[in-house]
């Protein structure tokens, strides 16, 4: 675990060692006013526990969390106990990281906000020391020492009061609903993948994934202006829900046993011509294979999904073609700021997050949320969680 800073501010083992800390039962329901969150466990278990309402320091200030979204990642912790080699999960974590909530207290020395304002959540929370080259430069999600919620040890925001440092939140407009403020941290992902991927006006652009990052991404490229957009999936209902999203948008179905060559080849067909960038946001092999095979001499595959931790690619194939390969971990504000700019494109209507969410749970009833969230079966594409 990192040390100093935040780290020790949300050490969880002081949630996990309070005397109110206890694990619910699968039929227990919770007390009326307590703190209950959502946890998964190295036991591939996820249940509701009460936890101790925390009390706002210097600062900082109190949340009541008020939707919550199922990121893929949750369910990756819960099902897998890891993502990669230095994200396990080795004791009892909170889940949740793409939070909107109201402030009910605030500690010393805030005067920026108060009782009552609405805000986004920005989930990872870096040291910001001088002395951190990374957060010096804006690239914050590489500083070693930052608190992510929900990335294990750290316990996740998917509960009912969250303490939060006061200048890592960022307002939400009276138009901009707590819902849509929580989709606002999926929009920051792909809002980065854009911006550092270099997407130009009028791109011809393949997004590979149409899960929820591969449909933010396929709403910010539309809004970018990239012209044509093909997506592709396993699944012919998440191509029809990204049709009824985008209509303009080009669908290709990847059948079952197909190579990425022959995959490819139909992309370029529905694109008619390769693709000069592509948003890879499924993290598969075979997917990655196949945004490299389906683009141009010199174009771009970029990288925004989570996948195994070594994967063989295609290196002759890339080399011959000048193709590059690029990779993207989270979001930073390096050159504009996510946050801010998702929620301005959200409150002026270039992008409209409201269909993402198809199923929609009281946090009572988080662990419900869970199953419909990992079961591909039930159509879900985002998952949300209102308090």
């Amino acid at each position: 675990m990192p040390d100093g800073g935040f780290a020790d501010v949300y050490n969880p083992r002081k949630v996990l060692d309070d005397p109110s800390f206890r694990v619910l039962g699968p039929n227990e329901s919770p007390s009326p006013d307590a703190n209950i969150a959502a946890f998964y466990n190295p036991g591939h278990e996820i249940h509701l526990v009460e936890k101790p309402r925390p009390k706002p320091g210097p600062g900082q200030v109190l949340l009541h969390v008020r939707a919550t979204g199922i990121c893929g990642s949750d369910v990756h912790f819960w099902k897998h106990g890891r993502v990669g080699d230095s994200m396990v999960v080795t004791d009892e974590c909170g889940s949740g990281h793409e939070s909107a909530g109201e402030i009910v207290e605030v500690g010393e020395g805030v005067t920026q906000w108060k009782a009552g304002d609405r805000v986004a959540i920005e989930a990872g929370v870096p040291c910001s020391k001088p002395s951190c080259d990374y957060c010096r430069v804006g690239r914050y999600n590489a500083c070693p020492d930052v608190v992510f919620f929900s990335t294990p040890p750290f316990h996740g925001t998917l509960t009912r009061w969250h303490l939060h440092p006061a200048e890592w939140l960022h307002r939400l407009p009276d138009s901009v609903s707590f819902e849509e403020g929580s989709l606002c941290e999926p929009l920051a992902v792909a809002l980065a993948g854009i911006e550092r991927s270099g997407l130009r006006l009028g791109d011809s652009t393949l997004i590979c994934g149409a899960g929820p990052i591969g449909l933010v991404s396929l709403l910010s490229a539309r809004a970018a202006g990239a012209e044509p957009i093909v997506i592709t999936d396993l699944v012919q209902g998440r191509l029809d829900f990204a049709k009824k999203l985008v209509p303009g948008v080009r669908t290709v179905l990847v059948e079952r046993g197909s190579t990425p060559k022959d995959s490819a080849e139909k992309i370029k067909v529905a694109a008619e011509g390769p693709i000069k960038l592509a948003l890879e946001c499924s993290g598969v092999e075979s997917s990655i294979h196949t945004a490299i095979y389906s683009a141009q001499f010199g174009g771009k595959v970029f990288i925004i999904g989570v996948g195994k931790n070594e994967q063989v690619f295609p290196f002759m194939h890339l080399s011959a073609n000048e193709i590059d390969v690029s990779f993207q971990y989270r979001y930073a504000n390096q050159d504009f700021p996510q946050y801010p700019k998702a929620i301005r494109l959200v409150a002026r209507g270039l992008i409209n997050l409201k269909p993402l969410v198809t199923h929609r749970f009281k946090l009572e009833d988080a662990v419900s949320a869970f199953y419909i969230a990992a079961d591909p079966t039930q159509g879900a594409i985002k998952v949300q969680i209102h308090d």
